[in-house]
């Protein structure tokens, strides 16, 4: 049962992954058109400064599971129950000092965001900012809920419940935006979804998990042993949050609203990028605790970090290579020539990221093996580094030159120093690794030279020409990658479900 949970969990993260893509092209450039370009960027900036406050779950989320699993393996129920209970008193805290600490922001917007907005936008910006506070300390329960059901192995409810809200949330916030309620409206609506997939998370894990709370022996040495686990992860989030929202806000006191709105349309393609290479790698987290707890095997580790890196690659290097070449007409076609600047800034956000994208699940394995608190102080560090170039490159550049800090932080973060850090110290051979990905190198070349041709023959500006070669240079990527790139597990994973589809149509016939 848990393997088909791991295969129908990864196959409807893609899913969802898909519905979630088709839903955003369809969906932004209408609500760009109604929202404005000012008031989206006003959003953005909000979005960005509210979610500072989303550190305060101080990574207690990557507690629970290494805890939990731990207990599960033993079956002490009593302890899990008391974990439960401990988690649930430990987020509903966080969420208060949340309201609090977003109402004291909420109070001083003329101070957090300068002089560039004017009284209406620092009007705006007081009430979206209690609205998204009182959505995010309502969220920070809901992590327990979240985490149990991933710790279980239950993807397929996650997904589903995930797939729902994609599919759902333009339905209820585009009448909204027509009635002309703007960011406010689409804000509210969009928070009172949230809750309700909250409810809906924790009604599983209370009515089909079984899970029980105890809250008379909280466990303060349990406590004081999570703290410090958890603190190295609190400063990555800290620093996630520097090298993704604070270029936003930076945007915002120096060059106004418009400019944050087209940064904040290349920071959300980069999201989605993101969260494309961490669906695979989500769904390994229990394997990864497992394998670390029963035998902490670097050689079985290193094979399932290839695997995963391998197969990031493939999906990564197929949409990174296609913004190259087609990225600029898209964003022209999709959204305007008023975001034409956003381009240049998704490429500079997304191809240096892709390094640690394909070994992201390495933070896995080092928070497993608790060997994550050099990841977080490098982090830091360089995070630093990001908002000491940020702040005059964006001075004189905008948002190009905040992605420049960005990139560059990101660079020599991951691209050096963890991968030292993971082939010396935590025991995963990284020479093995990069290997097996350089061996993808042939497979790129055709794809490469028709996107160079395509270009400099074809204007891309064109919808037809546009859609037409879009499909040719998948299709020749596609078989290039088959042919010269792809190994028999990756063909696999490919080859066999597509044989039992066609097995299972021909009998029905």
């Amino acid at each position: 049962m848990k393997v088909n949970q791991l295969k129908a969990g990864t196959v409807l993260s893609y899913f969802s992954m898909g519905l979630g893509y088709l839903v955003f092209i369809i969906y932004t450039p209408i609500m760009l058109r109604l929202l404005g370009q000012s008031e989206y960027g006003l959003y953005n900036l909000v979005a960005s400064v509210v979610a500072y406050l989303g550190v305060l779950n101080f990574g207690f989320g990557s507690a629970y599971m290494r805890y939990y699993l731990r207990y599960k393996i033993k079956e002490d129920r009593e302890k899990i129950a008391t974990l439960n209970g401990m988690f649930l008193i430990i987020f509903s805290v966080i969420g208060l000092i949340a309201v609090i600490a977003g109402t004291i922001l909420a109070m001083n917007t003329e101070v957090i965001f300068g002089s560039e907005l004017t009284s209406f936008e620092l009007s705006r910006a007081k009430i979206l900012m209690i609205i998204l506070v009182i959505n995010l300390a309502i969220s920070f329960p809901s992590i327990v809920f979240v985490s149990h059901i991933t710790a279980n192995e239950r993807f397929v409810f996650q997904k589903l419940v995930q797939m729902i809200k994609i599919g759902v949330n333009p339905f209820v916030v585009l009448p909204i935006l027509i009635l002309g309620y703007g960011s406010v409206g689409m804000v509210l609506v969009t928070s009172i979804l949230n809750i309700t997939i909250e409810i809906a998370y924790a009604t599983y894990c209370i009515k089909k998990l079984k899970m029980r709370f105890s809250f008379r022996n909280f466990d303060f040495k349990l406590m004081r042993e999570m703290t410090v686990f958890s603190s190295y992860i609190f400063i990555n989030l800290l620093i996630d949050q520097i090298n993704w929202n604070v270029d936003k806000f930076i945007l915002g006191r120096f060059h106004g609203t418009i400019s944050v709105a087209v940064y904040g349309l290349a920071a959300q393609l980069n999201a989605y990028y993101i969260l494309i290479a961490s669906a695979i790698s989500s769904v390994f987290i229990p394997r990864v605790h497992k394998l670390v707890s029963n035998s902490d095997n670097n050689s079985e580790l290193t094979k399932l970090f290839t695997r995963i890196g391998r197969v990031q690659f493939i999906i990564l290097s197929l949409i990174s290579s296609g913004l190259i070449f087609f990225g600029r007409p898209f964003i022209n076609i999709w959204v305007g020539k008023n975001y034409d600047v956003s381009y240049s800034i998704v490429l500079l956000l997304i191809i240096p990221v892709t390094v640690p994208l394909i070994q992201n699940i390495g933070i896995e394995i080092q928070r497993a093996k608790n060997m994550h608190q050099f990841r977080s102080w490098v982090y830091f560090f360089i995070a630093l580094g990001n908002l000491t170039l940020t702040i005059p490159l964006a001075k004189m550049y905008g948002g190009f030159g905040a992605a420049i800090g960005t990139a560059l932080s990101l660079l020599i973060g991951n691209g050096l120093i963890m991968n030292w850090y993971n082939h010396v110290k935590v025991g995963l051979n990284m020479k093995f690794f990069w290997k097996q990905i350089f061996n993808f190198v042939p497979a790129l070349v055709a794809p490469i030279t028709a996107g160079v041709l395509i270009n400099y023959f074809f204007n891309l500006y064109n919808l037809v020409n546009f859609l037409g070669f879009g499909v040719i240079y998948v299709v020749i990527f596609s078989i290039s990658m088959w042919l010269s790139g792809m190994n028999q597990y990756e063909k696999d994973l490919l080859g066999k479900p597509a044989k039992r589809l066609v097995g299972r149509l021909l009998n029905k016939k």
